[in-house]
């Protein structure tokens, strides 16, 4: 095992540890509202682990996330169909979305099925996905930049 992958691994861990686990305190130990959802996990492995990757930076988190969200969000008000149709419709309009407007955040595909599961309100457009995805990124800069000493954001 290189001393490089090791190095790099170690530092995404502790990373997504300290990440997650504010948001998690957050969520379970405040009366702000929910600030996890399970696509943040997967944003850990790029912000963390691929922080060089045109995926992993703050404007593909931020409008990754929020557009895909909004998508779901969208189709759960104004789209009457079974679930079953809404959800491919949903995150292929989504990536569809993402990649026109040049937002692309893989990990923010899965929105739309976890907003159209749960009904999601407007509500969750801010809580957790604006201010999650603002402390994830708050997140990604220091411990990137400041403790991992790497370039990031890249612009």
């Amino acid at each position: 095992m290189k001393s490089e992958n090791l190095k790099k691994s170690f530092f995404a861990a502790c990373f997504s540890i300290i990440t997650i686990g504010i948001l998690a305190l957050l969520t379970y130990k405040t009366s702000y509202g929910i600030f996890l959802i399970a696509s943040f996990g997967s944003t850990m492995v790029l912000l963390f682990g691929y922080p060089e990757s045109p995926f992993a930076q703050p404007k593909n988190i931020f409008f990754g996330h929020l557009l895909t969200a909004s998508v779901g969000v969208m189709f759960v008000n104004f789209i009457p169909l079974p679930l079953y149709l809404e959800i491919p419709l949903a995150v292929g309009i989504a990536v569809g979305l993402m990649i026109l407007l040049n937002v692309t955040h893989p990990p923010a595909g899965g929105n739309p099925i976890i907003v159209l599961m749960a009904s999601a309100s407007y509500n969750y457009l801010l809580n957790p996905i604006i201010f999650g995805s603002i402390i994830l990124i708050l997140f990604g800069v220091i411990l990137n930049r400041f403790i991992a000493q790497k370039k990031y954001p890249l612009v």
